[in-house]
């Protein structure tokens, strides 16, 4: 009797043990707002995102807004109302939440701006992304490389596209490639037959291939009867894809009309096929697992009263406060690299998933 009565014990014991061992990894809710489902990219960030979060011992509340700002805003509120411990969104308009981060903020809810910068709030704690600025010296130096600019090749045509105008990052794409780009054409060695330049005039809204398409379309026509365009600047795979259609319907990606040199960024799949069939000339990779890393670190850190990780603390204004950031680098893909980088070193795909 004594020995079952301390076999009970034991047991009662060990069940305690566990279910404080369950307890002490449940460090609490993070939600996480994501803008579409519609890239393959931001699932991809939501899913690395859910898994280092576990890992780390917290419950991630993910939630994709499918572009549709009220909806991103109504799911926010959401998870403030079910008390999360912070909020990590990828906002679509950075400049809709202010209201929504205050409420956040008196709840004592800790705010990271994931990949896009949120503007116009006080409430912004930290922002996690990659060198958005480099990400366009990149495309734009693929461009002039490629047309072999630096030798005083030219004069040139190309056109410009620029991201979302309401997403802060399409600013630091277009500006970093412009770096690059403004001086071939000061010296006419680049040429904008549509004379359409500035974020004003080369936005594309909600980064929609379609709309990227239709305004390719208006370009060639309007602009391009006899000429030919020997380069686009495309900030997004998803845009290139609409503009490569484009490209193709007029008659380009023919042997007596080869392709101008397209750029994109994401690296997603269906671009690096086009790149191994020689349409798309390069995209830009950006390891959304790291991202994810380095966003849970930051607020494992917050939580544990740690020094959050940041290697920016100047470069990020949000027209409020300078945001303290921590930027990944990101890498230039073309036909000559994309195995390595995409496969080998990183292993973010497999080689089966271009055959």
């Amino acid at each position: 009797m004594k020995i079952k009565t301390l076999l009970v014990s034991l047991l009662t014991v060990g069940a305690l043990g566990a279910s404080a061992t369950a307890l002490a990894q449940d460090k609490g809710q993070i939600g996480i707002s994501m803008p579409t489902k519609a890239s393959a990219r931001w699932i991809d960030d939501g899913n690395n995102m859910v898994k280092v979060f576990k890992e780390k011992g917290y419950r991630p509340d993910l939630q994709y807004a499918d572009d549709d700002i009220p909806n991103q805003l109504a799911q926010i509120e959401n998870m403030i109302t079910k008390g999360v411990k912070v909020l990590v969104i990828a906002a679509i308009d950075g400049t809709t939440l202010s209201d929504a981060l205050q409420k956040a903020h008196d709840k004592g809810i800790k705010i990271i701006s994931y990949d896009r910068l949120i503007r116009n709030s006080k409430n912004v704690d930290y922002y996690a992304t990659f060198d958005n600025f480099q990400v366009g010296v990149l495309q734009a130096s693929y461009i002039e490389k490629a047309l072999d600019l630096k030798a005083g090749k030219g004069p040139f045509n190309i056109e410009l596209f620029g991201g979302s105008g309401d997403d802060n990052n399409a600013f630091f794409f277009y500006n970093g490639a412009m770096s690059v780009l403004k001086p071939y054409m000061d010296k006419g060695k680049l040429v904008v037959r549509s004379k359409q330049l500035g974020m004003d005039k080369v936005a594309t809204l909600r980064w929609d291939g379609a709309v990227a398409q239709a305004r390719m379309d208006n370009l060639l026509s309007a602009n391009y009867g006899s000429a030919r365009v020997d380069a686009v600047l495309s900030p997004y795979d998803g845009l290139s894809i609409g503009i490569l259609s484009s490209l193709k319907g007029v008659g380009y990606g023919t042997p007596k009309m080869p392709m101008p040199v397209v750029t994109g960024q994401d690296a997603e799949v269906a671009s690096v096929k086009s790149i191994l069939r020689g349409e798309q000339r390069s995209t830009i990779f950006k390891d959304t697992r790291e991202l994810a890393k380095v966003t849970a670190n930051m607020v494992d850190a917050m939580m544990t009263g740690k020094q959050v990780p940041v290697n920016d603390t100047k470069t990020y204004n949000n027209g409020v406060k300078v945001v303290p950031s921590y930027l990944l680098k990101p890498v230039s893909v073309d036909i000559s690299n994309w195995k390595k980088v995409l496969v080998t070193d990183s292993g973010y795909y497999t080689e089966a998933q271009f055959k």
